[in-house]
C-alpha cells in the first residue's frame, strides 16, 4: 500500500510540476509581450518576389489583461490599398485594429481576435501570428502560407 501511495504521489508531483512549468512559460511570454512597441521594420515581398522594406511607422500595444491594439501607416501611400497575401489589412496606406489575444508559447504563436478594424472585413476574425523575441525586439509574422510579411517591433 505504501508503495502504491509513493508511486501515486510521484505521478501527481510530476504532473503538478509539468503544469507549473507550462504556466511559467506562458506567463513569461505574456509578460514579455506586454507594453508598447514601435515599428522598426516591415518587410513584404515585392513584385520580383524579393523581400523589401516598406517606409512606414506604427505602434503595437499589448496589455496584461489580454488586449491589443495595432496601427501602421505607410508613409509613401496616399490612397493605395495594400494586401499581404489574400487578406487585406490596410486601407489608404493605414492599418488600425484592436481586440484581444491569447498566447501559445509552445507554438510561439498568438491569436489576435479582431474586435474592431479600419478594414471592416477583419472584424470577428482570428488572426494567428508567429512571434519571436530577440533581445528587446518582437518579430511577428503570419502563420498563413500565402502571407510572407514580417514586422520587427522594438520596445518604446
Amino acid at each position: 500500500m505504501k508503495k502504491r501511495l509513493s508511486i501515486l504521489a510521484a505521478i501527481l508531483l510530476f504532473g503538478l510540476n509539468s503544469v507549473l512549468l507550462l504556466a511559467q512559460k506562458t506567463a513569461a511570454d505574456n509578460d514579455r509581450m506586454v507594453g508598447a512597441w514601435k515599428l522598426l521594420k516591415l518587410e513584404q515581398p515585392g513584385p520580383n518576389g524579393q523581400m523589401s522594406s516598406i517606409d512606414c511607422c506604427g505602434m503595437f500595444v499589448f496589455t496584461a489583461t489580454g488586449h491589443l491594439s495595432v496601427q501602421v501607416m505607410d508613409r509613401g501611400a496616399q490612397s493605395r490599398t495594400q494586401t499581404a497575401g489574400s487578406e487585406q489589412y490596410s486601407q489608404g496606406g493605414y492599418e488600425a485594429s484592436y481586440g484581444n489575444y491569447v498566447v501559445n508559447p509552445q507554438e510561439h504563436t498568438f491569436t489576435f481576435h479582431v474586435e474592431g478594424a479600419l478594414v471592416r472585413d477583419l472584424i470577428g476574425k482570428d488572426l494567428q501570428r508567429r512571434y519571436e523575441f530577440r533581445g528587446d525586439q518582437l518579430i511577428v509574422q503570419s502563420t498563413r502560407p500565402d502571407e510572407h510579411w514580417r514586422v520587427i517591433w522594438g520596445r518604446y
